[in-house]
């Protein structure tokens, strides 16, 4: 084979491993109590989780625990249907979307300053999330590795979270809580297969 062919065969071979597409449907990993095993079932979702601490400093262990609590790692996952009468569909509970759940508001304020956007990409998902988490440190000074408290301002909103509307859902503090001890596994098993 002379080496021009080589050399554009090589250029063809990069340039289609480059336009892989991205994981955006399907069900959701089969072990979501197990960070390593989600991981290893879905190798994108680490160099998505990575690239997000990489940017904006939000650790992996925290990204992964708010997924699962979010959207259970389900590309396209939607709040419940609200029913009138118990029977007639009369829409969703919120405009949430996607692996992070972010809504269609909160979307658009990140789309408008990031330029980029798909709720249903597990890279624009963490990427929005390092985001926003980001703008809660700022604001808030919440920390980026505090998952209980960064949580229930994702949640909540940071408006929320400034009038406290979080310490009158007993349920929301049990799950911000839950998240802080998920995020805590997570990161312990991380460690033991070496992915962070």
């Amino acid at each position: 084979m002379s080496r021009r062919l080589r050399v554009m065969a090589l250029m063809l071979l990069v340039v289609a491993s480059s336009c892989a597409p991205r994981e955006r449907s399907g069900p959701a990993p089969r072990n979501l109590d197990n960070a390593c095993a989600i991981l290893a079932e879905r190798p994108s979702y680490l160099r998505a989780f990575r690239q997000t601490e990489r940017r904006w400093g939000v650790p992996v262990a925290v990204q992964m625990a708010i997924i699962y609590q979010e959207s259970k790692f389900v590309p396209n996952a939607r709040p419940p249907h609200q029913y009138a009468l118990g029977v007639i569909p009369i829409g969703r509970q919120s405009s949430a979307m996607g692996y992070s759940q972010a809504l269609d508001g909160t979307w658009a304020e990140y789309e408008a300053q990031q330029g980029r956007g798909r709720r249903d990409d597990i890279f624009d998902a963490t990427d929005f999330m390092g985001w926003y988490m980001n703008g809660t440190l700022r604001e808030l000074g919440i920390p980026l590795h505090d998952v209980e408290n960064q949580y229930l301002a994702y949640h909540e909103g940071r408006n929320g979270y400034r009038r406290q509307s979080h310490q009158e859902k007993a349920w929301l503090l049990r799950v911000a809580a839950d998240l802080k001890t998920r995020a805590q596994m997570y990161d312990a098993q991380l460690r033991s297969c070496r992915r962070i």
